[in-house]
């Protein structure tokens, strides 16, 4: 259905938010930690100071920041803040990192029995998943054949959560993580870093809907040495 091609990227000042959202969750910025001046940070992240302080927005409406006038912005770490990749539980070693993501194929095909979709059809999304540009995770992505007809590819985001509720309506409320470790598929992209058949992280998620109907299966498989899944409780 179509090619490898990088999906529609999410606008800049989002990307940073995301970002500064995950270095928060991770500890990387701690509770009460002083932000660099904006246009220091903003030169340091290579971007547009007005870019940053939209960014920077969205984290005071996330009552993640707080800015004090004449003394600059402070971080309030809190816990269950939603954001565009809430559900992502892979971070860099170190905590954090930014994700983006390549796609590789997108097909409608029968769909594993493991799934539990409602149809026996589905869509599958390949991709590999990048931590701040670091090749990190290979995904395949399963989407309920009941869900849509059809997947515009050229509309598909680099959050896929995203695209499910903004273009199909479909909102993911939970989801259910198996983690184990199994071998590497054949369908790796060389970038990867391991090769087909070697041993790798592995998750198995169900994701759900509010009324407990399953719309995604996933099997994701991460480098280790780059890569640790993540699942943080009680309050910050």
């Amino acid at each position: 259905m179509s090619d490898r091609r990088h999906p529609a990227a999410l606008p800049k000042y989002v990307q940073i938010a995301e970002m500064l959202i995950r270095d928060i969750a991770a500890g990387r910025l701690a509770d009460g930690a002083r932000l660099p001046p904006e246009r220091e940070m903003a030169e340091g992240l290579g971007i547009a100071v007005g870019t940053l302080r939209h960014a920077l927005g969205v984290l005071v409406e996330k009552h993640l920041l707080e800015r004090v006038q004449g003394s600059g912005n402070y971080v309030r770490a809190r816990s269950d803040v939603s954001s565009v990749y809430s559900f992502l539980r892979i971070e860099k070693i170190g905590g954090g990192g930014l994700p983006t993501a390549e796609v590789l194929a997108i097909d409608r095909l029968p769909a594993p029995e493991e799934a539990g979709f409602a149809v026996q059809e589905g869509f599958r999304f390949r991709r590999l998943r990048f931590m701040d540009n670091v090749p990190a995770a290979m995904e395949e992505i399963w989407l309920d054949g009941a869900v849509t007809t059809h997947v515009d590819a050229a509309a598909v985001s680099e959050s896929l959560y995203l695209y499910y509720s903004q273009a199909l309506g479909v909102v993911i409320t939970s989801a259910e993580d198996r983690v184990s470790v199994a071998p590497v598929p054949d369908w790796v992209d060389a970038r990867f870093g391991l090769k087909a058949g070697e041993m790798a992280g592995y998750i198995e998620r169900t994701g759900r809907m509010h009324n407990g109907a399953t719309v995604e299966f996933s099997k994701t498989w991460f480098d280790p040495r780059r890569i640790n899944y993540v699942a943080r409780l009680g309050k910050s």
